[in-house]
């Protein structure tokens, strides 16, 4: 009998844009909008449901980054993460992941200049290669099989923000896995050889207590746990969220090994289950019912791409700022044991903490050989020992953000590659649009504030503090270029007023305001009721809700629903004024007003 192999052909669809930005996680969503918001045509390709990678609803892990959980208050990202943050907090009180879900379509939507892919996996690039070996990204291939499409998309800078780093796998970009050899870099918390072992994976649950007994059957494929497993950082405290520790599978390979590294954690998940409902340990469980489970893993590493600069422990305990810094971080390097759960009495975790904040450099996120490729995310330039550093969610975001906004740049100057950035351009963008950089302050020669004179009808805080280049209040420990002063104005009484005054009219069109929003607290969606009692689910009490803006005192915008950071106002024509006056009539809570900066431009 002859068999024949029949194929429905796949429908293709030829995609010309500016930037490609592939994988929908936290990275490459800031990555999308930066890019879109600059200016780019951008197509953003996710190969899920929906956007948020391990923050969205399919995996619930929360948002931690450079405050540490707290540890380091003030540290708190900016820029695009904080706008989404605070969305969140005002419009999500019930912590809904399926809403934050929702959160970050509407933002995505929301950019005319985005094309937006969904369930759609990137399977193969077109490359050319020069005569000196560097290559260049010509075009993504892509397939959506839940409608039967291909896509050829065509890009003149490409984003891997996949975490596993497929983009740039199909791209032939230099990469490397597993655990680096203490004598590579002479990094003390290097593992003493080279070996291909990572952190691994972990299935998360959530609980609901029904007020009544609810008993609990495992399945025959759970694993069996007895009390003797649940030691180093594996305490059980509570039920409703669990438990980022039950971790396993970083002995095998994370990407090829996925589906049975999933289906062990599946029987993990049910086995700890069974042990808190049924080992008679936790009694407190007797009303609590499984609600949740995570139809997949979240995965903490796979590849980690090579940059023409790798970021090493080293740099990760230095508190040193340079003119390539881009973004920041300051979560603790956090080495888990590969095989997690099974490597009991070892901890679960062993974080090695600074007080200082860490730069990322401009270096670590894109290719050392494929000319056009940046990537953001937990597959950056970076060793094992460093990545346990960077790898967390809100560090991702400001990576993306960063390299969306370097994307921009470079498509706006007509570069081919992207070391051809100009990194003082870069970093005055990025803070112009509410990024911090350690050791920055605003420097840009187009913001007209800087020849202005500010004063205000009553202070507690002085009002030329809105002139001084710094949008937040800094602690000392996060590094030499921090201070202990006061960078914000602020109001002697619930309303006050703040004037910029110039010698001679100048010609206006933009104003951007940076309102105190609370960066000391710290700012989660979490399932944990733990993590989020130590958060606020609303609009934050500092923020100014209710403003006015007057040109020579006439008014030209009135907000009243204010929730976010920076406001950017655009006036229809520029406007000749010798004055610009901000009005703050209420804040969220009743306090007085605090106001970080003010910037105009022409």
């Amino acid at each position: 009998m002859n068999r024949v192999l029949l194929v429905m052909p796949l429908l293709i669809q030829n995609l010309e844009t500016d930037f490609l930005v592939a994988g929908g996680g936290l990275a490459g969503v800031c990555a999308a909008l930066a890019a879109a918001r600059n200016g780019l045509r951008v197509v953003l390709v996710q190969n899920r449901s929906m956007l948020g990678g391990n923050a969205s609803s399919e995996i619930r892990m929360h948002i931690v980054g450079a405050d540490a959980h707290g540890q380091k208050p003030g540290a708190r990202e900016t820029g695009i993460l904080e706008e989404i943050r605070l969305l969140d907090a005002a419009e999500n009180p019930q912590r809904s992941a399926s809403v934050f879900d929702m959160l970050l379509y509407t933002l995505v939507a929301a950019e005319s200049r985005i094309t937006l892919l969904l369930d759609t996996d990137v399977v193969g690039t077109e490359v050319t290669t020069a005569p000196d070996g560097s290559r260049r990204l010509v075009a993504a291939h892509a397939e959506r099989q839940c409608t039967e499409d291909a896509f050829v998309i065509y890009a003149k800078f490409f984003a891997d923000c996949t975490g596993d780093g497929r983009l740039g796998v199909e791209a032939g970009a230099d990469f490397t896995e597993g655990r680096e050899a203490r004598s590579e870099f002479d990094e003390p918390l290097a593992h003493e050889e080279r070996d291909g072992q990572r952190l691994g994976s972990s299935m998360m649950f959530m609980a609901r207590d029904h007020g009544r007994p609810m008993p609990f059957k495992a399945p025959a494929w759970a694993r069996k746990f007895s009390p003797e497993d649940f030691q180093g950082h594996r305490d059980v405290h509570s039920y409703e969220y669990g438990y980022w520790w039950f971790e396993w599978g970083g002995q095998l390979d994370t990407l090829k090994d996925d589906e049975a590294i999933r289906r062990e954690c599946r029987a993990i998940a049910m086995g700890v289950w069974d042990y808190v409902k049924n080992s008679g340990v936790h009694p407190g469980a007797a009303n609590w019912a499984l609600d949740w489970v995570a139809p997949i893993t979240g995965k903490r590493e796979s590849r980690r791409f090579l940059g023409p600069e790798v970021i090493t422990e080293h740099d990760v305990r230095r508190a040193e700022t340079s003119d390539d810094t881009v973004a920041y971080g300051g979560w603790p390097m956090d080495l888990h044991p590969p095989s997690g759960v099974d490597a009991n009495p070892e901890p679960a975790c062993v974080q090695h903490w600074f007080p200082h904040l860490f730069s990322i450099p401009f270096g670590a996120l894109h290719s050392r050989n494929v000319d056009n490729l940046l990537f953001a995310g937990r597959n950056i330039s970076a060793t094992h020992v460093a990545f346990a550093a960077t790898r967390v969610m809100g560090t991702c975001a400001v990576m993306g953000q960063a390299i969306g906004t370097a994307a921009a740049q470079l498509v706006g100057q007509g570069s081919a590659r992207c070391a051809e950035v100009n990194l003082q351009a870069l970093r005055r963008q990025l803070v112009r649009d509410d990024c911090f950089l350690p050791g920055y302050r605003n420097e840009d020669p187009l913001d007209l504030a800087r020849q202005a004179v500010a004063t205000a009808d009553s202070a507690a805080a002085p009002a030329d503090a809105v002139l001084d280049g710094v949008t937040r209040d800094l602690q000392a420990v996060w590094g030499p270029w921090a201070d202990e002063e006061k960078h914000a104005w602020q109001a002697a009484a619930p309303q006050g007023t703040l004037t910029l005054t110039w010698t001679q009219p100048v010609g206006l069109r933009e104003i951007r305001i940076i309102f105190d929003t609370g960066l000391a607290r710290e700012l989660i969606l979490s399932g944990s009721d733990k993590a989020s009692a130590k958060t606020l689910r609303a609009p934050m009490p500092e923020c100014v809700r209710h403003y006015r803006l007057r040109l020579d005192g006439e008014l030209i915008a009135e907000v009243t629903d204010n929730l976010q950071r920076q406001c950017v106002h655009q006036l229809p024509e520029s406007r000749n004024a010798g004055s610009l006056t901000l009005e703050c009539l209420a804040t969220h809570g009743g306090g007085a007003p605090r106001v970080f900066e003010i910037r105009v431009y022409g």
